[in-house]
């Protein structure tokens, strides 16, 4: 981890960057083909791309596949957003984060040839992660849409050779759609005259439009639950399609929704052409999986020790509704295996819908101790998300730090049952990031 009292040249490029387009987002892909065709059109020389859309599980899923691919010998890029401690994340070029001087280079080369004008800060630096992918031999390139799909400036190729749809649910309204019916229309932007698509198990309104997208441009569907299915079956996981069974270890990362996202991959490898996987590779794929703040426990750290002996400290950044349930699903699994009294402690932007997050840890979390998110400018002061908590049925408490937080859960456990807590820090990638950058 790098000292963080040394800026990089690539935080002043990137700041700058941040500045060259007045709105935060603004979805259209015209900013991003007119910087693609100055560089040369890079977009035109990557390895192939299996691109992935979805409200949750992109990342995991993306994770599973690099898993599995590696497994196999091939070289793999990959790209992501947003990143945890430092922009590097975003950009894997062969299995590893991109150096600071390449970083710094094709950020500098992006801005010269772009010459001031309207671009937004997502769009710029994804074309700088596709010119870098353009620029360094790989197999593959894994490439997950930032928000949405039609006009997320990562959707500007003709052919990639797989897509991937992960469940879809309610976030980003204000950009997508107030209806599920509607995001999953942007969602399904990603999809390919004769590229196979793998859709993740949908609410019926989220498919039927998925399905009538991929009608009107002739993309065929491999739906989970339809030709495709993963589940787990004492103590495996098992994958079934029309060409077989496979009985696999269970995942790597935890929760019962993994199984969903290991299955994706899976039902990618078997569909994409050009890519057999060998049964191997995926077990082992499987796990050697790792993707940070995740359902990621964490096992050392000041705020490990702080919690004390015995006491549980899990990491995740599921920020909207749906990632909420699951978040909260997990925990429930976790409680039936060894009760323990849960605590929240969180941070949201005020871009989410905080009262429908907090909903699903009804009757489940004992108290949520909220902070203000560190470096989001969106963030919800601690005691306004204190007081949406409370109106949601849940007993909550504004806290200074992060540390304060950790030290009431322990108190109230203690008082409570006097056994050690099981604590989830949750609500926000900003909030996750910086427990890894700072606190562990």
């Amino acid at each position: 981890m790098r000292d963080n009292s040394s800026p990089l040249k690539s935080d002043a490029l990137l700041e700058r960057l941040m500045g060259l387009h007045p709105k935060l987002i603004d979805l259209t892909l015209e900013r991003s083909t007119r910087l693609l065709a100055a560089l040369g059109h890079p977009e035109e020389k990557l390895p192939p791309i299996f691109h992935i859309a979805g409200t949750n599980g992109k990342g995991s899923t993306s994770a599973f596949l690099q898993s599995m691919m590696e497994a196999a010998g091939l070289t793999v890029h990959r790209y992501s957003s947003p990143h945890l401690v430092n922009f590097h994340e975003r950009i894997v070029l062969g299995g590893k984060s991109i150096t600071e001087d390449a970083l710094a280079d094709i950020l500098e080369e992006c801005e010269r040839v772009n010459d001031g004008a309207n671009i937004t800060y997502f769009e710029i630096t994804t074309v700088a992660a596709l010119l870098a992918f353009s620029r360094t031999p790989a197999d593959v390139l894994l490439l997950e849409v930032g928000m949405g799909g039609r006009y997320d400036a990562t959707n500007v190729f003709e052919k990639p050779a797989i897509t991937l749809i992960t469940h879809i649910g309610y976030d980003h309204q204000h950009f997508l759609g107030e209806t599920l019916h509607e995001i999953a229309g942007e969602k399904a932007g990603i999809l390919k005259q004769e590229v196979p698509a793998i859709i993740a198990p949908q609410a019926d309104e989220v498919f039927d439009r998925i399905e009538r997208e991929a009608a009107l441009i002739g993309a065929p569907l491999f739906v989970g639950g339809q030709d495709w299915m993963a589940y787990e079956e004492q103590g495996r996981l098992v994958y079934q399609d029309t060409d077989g069974l496979l009985d696999l270890p269970l995942p790597g990362l935890v929760g019962a929704h993994q199984i969903e996202n290991a299955g994706m991959a899976i039902a990618a490898l078997r569909q994409a052409p050009g890519f057999a996987i060998d049964d191997e590779a995926i077990a082992q794929g499987l796990v050697s999986v790792s993707w940070p703040a995740r359902m990621q426990r964490l096992k050392h750290g000041p705020l490990v020790t702080a919690a004390g002996e015995g006491a549980e400290v899990w990491l995740d950044g599921c920020h909207n509704p749906s990632g909420g349930q699951v978040a909260a699903a997990t925990m429930a699994d976790l409680d039936d295996k060894l009760p323990r009294s849960l605590y929240l402690i969180c941070a949201m932007q005020n871009t989410k819908d905080a009262s429908a997050f907090f909903a699903n840890f009804g009757g489940l979390a004992r108290q949520v101790f909220t902070v203000t998110a560190p470096g989001a400018d969106a963030a919800i002061p601690a005691a306004e998300l204190a007081s949406m908590a409370q109106a949601g049925g849940l007993e909550a408490q504004p806290m200074e730090s992060l540390e304060a937080a950790i030290g009431r859960a322990v108190g109230h456990a203690d008082a409570e049952t006097g056994e050690p807590p099981r604590i989830l820090i949750c609500g926000t990638l900003y909030l996750a990031g910086h427990v890894l950058r700072d606190h562990s």
